[in-house]
C-alpha cells in the first residue's frame, strides 16, 4: 500500500513538472518575440537617425586665373564674396531640406549664371565676332547619366538646358541651334542675344583685339590662342554636391574664352574633362585652360586615381592640378567633393573664386592663393 501511494505521488509530481515546463517554454517564446521586435524597432530607429543626420556638403567655384589682390578693388571683392555666399547658401539650404544633389547644383549655378560678375550666363565673354556662345554640363553620380550643351546663344541658363538633356532626352550633348530647339520644346527660358551684353566684357574684347593688331603675328594660330587665353578674364562657374541620400552631382557653366573663334568649345561641356560625378568616388567641376583640361580629362582622372589607385580626393586633385596639367602646359583649377563629404579646392593659378559649406553650415570662402 505504501509503495502504491509513493507511485501515485511521483506521477503527480511528473505531471506538475510537465505543466511547468510547458508554461516555461511558452513564456520563453513570448520573451524572444518581444526582444526581436524591440531589436527591430531599435534598428529602424537607428536607420532613421542615420538618414536624418547623414553627411552632406556643397562646393562651388567662379573661375580660376590671374586673380591678384592688388588688381581688385575693395567693393569688387565684397561683391564677389557676397555672390559666392548667396549661391552656396541657396544650394546648402536645398540639401539641408532633403533636395537631391542635382537640384542643388542646378539652383546654385543659376545664381552665378544670373550675375554679370562671372563668365557664365549673363556675364558671358564675347567671341571674336562680338557674339556670346555658352556651354554647360551636368552629371548625376548615382546613375552616371549626364547632359551637356555647347555653343548656345539664346539660353538664359545653360545649366538648366544641360539638365534637361540629361533627364528628358536620350542624348548627352546638344549644340547650337539644335540645342535651342530642344530648349524651346522643354520650356527652357530663351532670351534675345542682347541679354548677354555687358559693357565690361565688350571692352575686354576690344582691348584684346587692339593688342592683336600691335603685338601678334596673325599667321600664328598657336600664339593667338595663347595670347587670347592669358588676356582673358576667367569666370567659368561650377558646383559639386553630396546630398543626404548619399548621391553626388556636379555641373559647370561658361561663356568660354574671350575673343574665341571658329565656334571654339572648351572643356566645360565635356563630360570627363569639365564635369564628372560618380557615387563611388567624387564629383568634380573644372575651370581653366580648356584645351589642356580636355587632353588631361581632368575631372575623370581625379575620380580614376581614387578608384584605381586608392588615392584620397585631395591627393588625386593635387596630382592632376599640380603635376599633370602643368606638365602639359596648362593651368586652372577644380572643386570637388567625395562620397564621404571631403572637399578639394585645388588650383595652380594666382587665384580661384571658391566657397564650401559642410553639413554643419560652416562656410569657407576664398579668392586668392594664400587664403
Amino acid at each position: 500500500m505504501d509503495f502504491y501511494r509513493i507511485l501515485v505521488g511521483l506521477k503527480k509530481i511528473f505531471e506538475m513538472l510537465r505543466i511547468l515546463t510547458f508554461l516555461s517554454l511558452i513564456f520563453l517564446g513570448i520573451s524572444c518575440e518581444n526582444a526581436s521586435k524591440s531589436n527591430e524597432n531599435m534598428t529602424q530607429s537607428a536607420s532613421k537617425t542615420t538618414t536624418s543626420e547623414a553627411s552632406f556638403g556643397i562646393v562651388i567655384h567662379g573661375g580660376a586665373g590671374t586673380i591678384l589682390k592688388e588688381n581688385m578693388t575693395d567693393s569688387l571683392e565684397i561683391a564677389y564674396k557676397e555672390k559666392l555666399t548667396e549661391a552656396i547658401t541657396a544650394g546648402h539650404t536645398l540639401l539641408k531640406n532633403g533636395a537631391t544633389a542635382t537640384e542643388a547644383v542646378t539652383a546654385t549655378i543659376n545664381i552665378l549664371e544670373d550675375s554679370p560678375l562671372f563668365n557664365a550666363g549673363k556675364g558671358a565673354v564675347f567671341t571674336h565676332n562680338e557674339t556670346n556662345e555658352l556651354d554647360a554640363s551636368i552629371m548625376d553620380g548615382a546613375t552616371l547619366n549626364a547632359g551637356a550643351v555647347a555653343g548656345v546663344t539664346r539660353v538664359k541658363n545653360p545649366i538648366n538646358l544641360a539638365e534637361a538633356v540629361m533627364s528628358k532626352s536620350q542624348h548627352v550633348m546638344l549644340s547650337g541651334t539644335g540645342a535651342e530647339e530642344f530648349a524651346e520644346s522643354q520650356g527652357i527660358t530663351l532670351v534675345a542675344p542682347e541679354y548677354f551684353y555687358t559693357e565690361g566684357r565688350f571692352q575686354s574684347l576690344q582691348r584684346i583685339k587692339e593688342k592683336e593688331k600691335t603685338q601678334l603675328d596673325h599667321d600664328s594660330a598657336v600664339l593667338l590662342e595663347e595670347f587670347n587665353y592669358k588676356d582673358s578674364k576667367f569666370g567659368t562657374v561650377g558646383c559639386a554636391a553630396l546630398d543626404k541620400h548619399g548621391n553626388l552631382a556636379a555641373g559647370t557653366s561658361t561663356g568660354g574664352m574671350t575673343n574665341k573663334r571658329w565656334n571654339r568649345i572648351g572643356d566645360s561641356p565635356i563630360i570627363g574633362a569639365g564635369t564628372y560625378a560618380n557615387n563611388a568616388t567624387c564629383a568634380v567641376s573644372s575651370t581653366g585652360w580648356g584645351e589642356y583640361f580636355i587632353r588631361a580629362m581632368v575631372a575623370y582622372d581625379i575620380s580614376a586615381l581614387m578608384e584605381y589607385k586608392g588615392l584620397s580626393l585631395q591627393e588625386a586633385a593635387s596630382e592632376v592640378i599640380q603635376k599633370k596639367v602643368p606638365d602639359l602646359g596648362g593651368d586652372g583649377g577644380i572643386i570637388a567633393i567625395d562620397h564621404q563629404g571631403n572637399v578639394a579646392m585645388e588650383f595652380n593659378t594666382a587665384g580661384m573664386y571658391r566657397a564650401h559649406m559642410n553639413a554643419e553650415g560652416e562656410l569657407v570662402l576664398g579668392i586668392y592663393k594664400d587664403e
